[in-house]
């Protein structure tokens, strides 16, 4: 931080240092040229490589694993989960990606993958399935977007704009609560942050694929049928907690109805094959216990989503009286009493959470927000380093603990947290950047 003082660097040169990380990133490595579409055999433009696919992977994977409440607590369930997706591997067009598959705990509706293999499902949408075969269905769909390419494909074809610098961006947009207005941002913190948006076209390959996966791993097809059944119902039927799911996986009738010929043509000789209701029952039935204390999670958010708190702090606190030690319902409602100024309420239901899952993030995040509207700087300023400890990379956490250490008189290392902080964010990119600028100049640490 001294040599920043002590060169005398002017805003023009400081700014240059602060954004040279950024252009670095979103220029490197774009210029594969042709691969060989590892699904069709023929020639693609692609400007990602393999490497870079699994990079953007480790890099974005464990944010949105995290806005999702983190990776479940519930080993059973997720070796069960983990198991199904690897009995499809020998199947898949890629086998030497690093899949890994996991259950998270966010209780809205979705299924998602990134580009190096990592694949998660929420406990929503497994409280909507019937049986396994549907459940390999899932997984298999969303192997099917990374055996062909669709985040590097979306990339190569001009949204070039890097993954990576996009991701810090969006990070620091809705992570970025703070200076005034940030409780407006906490209804849905994170959700779907930092996933693909698929096209039309997409789906429709995925879909092929992961019907093709599941009957070659022994299922009966007619899982994949049930499974788009599923969606197509749930698409008019529970447009709120579905929104997510069908912003990134477009839902069509035609979906459906390929399916449907799929099943009665090519895949005809697997209908004698088990679905494995039984077994899928039998180890979701912890899962399928708390059904009616997530339904009031979904509640909740979508309350919160329509900025109407009172009613998601009592959706809230029915769930907590169904079941007190879930983590997601402590953060949800440490989110909601910050919203609603109840800040010592907020620090109480963060700090449960912290114990509930002291490895996860958002609880020690949310913490660290309500002991900073407690002006309790150095109880927050603990928090965002536990934070930056269990899910590094986020610049904001940098802000953050420069702001609690700025509000408890200690300038040095505030000015310290602000410089690095700056070096990741453009300084004209949001009020954040904008107000470590302005202290680190009130500071004459800039010239």
């Amino acid at each position: 931080m001294e040599q920043i003082k002590n060169t005398g660097m002017t805003r023009r040169d400081f700014l240059k240092s602060c954004t040279a990380t950024a252009v670095t990133l979103s220029g490197a490595g774009l210029f594969q040229g042709c691969a060989i579409d590892p699904v069709t055999g023929q020639k693609q433009l692609m400007f990602m490589s393999r490497n870079q696919e699994i990079a953007i992977d480790r890099q974005q994977s464990p944010f949105q694993f995290s806005s999702d409440y983190g990776v479940t607590q519930d080993n059973e369930l997720n070796r069960y989960v983990s198991g199904v997706g690897r009995s499809m591997l020998p199947q898949v067009h890629r086998p030497d990606m690093p899949y890994n598959f996991q259950v998270v705990n966010a209780t809205y509706i979705n299924a998602y993958a990134f580009p190096g293999g990592s694949i998660a499902v929420t406990r929503g949408i497994l409280l909507e399935l019937d049986n396994e075969a549907e459940l390999a269905s899932l997984l298999g769909h969303e192997l099917g977007h990374v055996n062909a390419r669709h985040t590097a494909e979306q990339q190569s074809k001009g949204q070039i704009s890097s993954i990576l610098v996009a991701g810090l961006s969006a990070a620091v947009e809705t992570q970025g609560a703070g200076l005034g207005d940030w409780t407006q941002k906490l209804g849905s913190l994170g959700q779907g942050l930092f996933l693909s948006k698929y096209s039309r076209d997409n789906e429709r390959e995925a879909d092929a694929l992961g019907h093709q996966y599941m009957a070659r791993s022994g299922y009966n097809a007619k899982g994949f049928t049930g499974l788009m059944e599923m969606l197509n119902q749930m698409n008019s039927t529970k447009p709120s907690s579905t929104q997510i799911l069908f912003a990134t996986h477009p839902m069509s009738r035609e979906r459906l109805d390929a399916a449907r010929n799929r099943d009665n043509g090519i895949y005809r000789d697997t209908h004698s094959r088990s679905l494995y209701r039984d077994r899928y029952m039998d180890h979701t039935s912890n899962l399928r216990s708390q059904k009616a204390m997530i339904v009031k999670l979904q509640e909740a958010d979508n309350f919160l989503a329509k900025e109407q708190y009172s009613q998601a702090e009592d959706a809230l606190m029915s769930a907590l009286k169904l079941k007190d030690n879930d983590y997601t319902a402590q953060v949800m409602t440490a989110k909601c009493m910050l919203i609603r100024g109840k800040n010592k309420n907020a620090a109480y239901h963060a700090g449960l959470a912290k114990q509930i899952y002291p490895g996860e993030n958002q609880g020690h995040y949310i913490s660290g927000l309500a002991n900073l509207a407690l002006k309790k700087p150095m109880q927050a300023h603990e928090d965002f380093t536990a934070c930056s400890r269990l899910l590094p990379g986020n610049p904001q956490t940098t802000f953050f603990q420069g702001y609690a250490l700025d509000m408890a008189g200690k300038k040095q290392p505030a000015a310290q947290a602000y410089a690095a902080y700056l070096k990741e964010i453009d300084y004209a990119s949001n009020k954040y950047s904008q107000y470590a600028y302005k202290r680190l100049k009130a500071w004459n640490y800039i010239k």
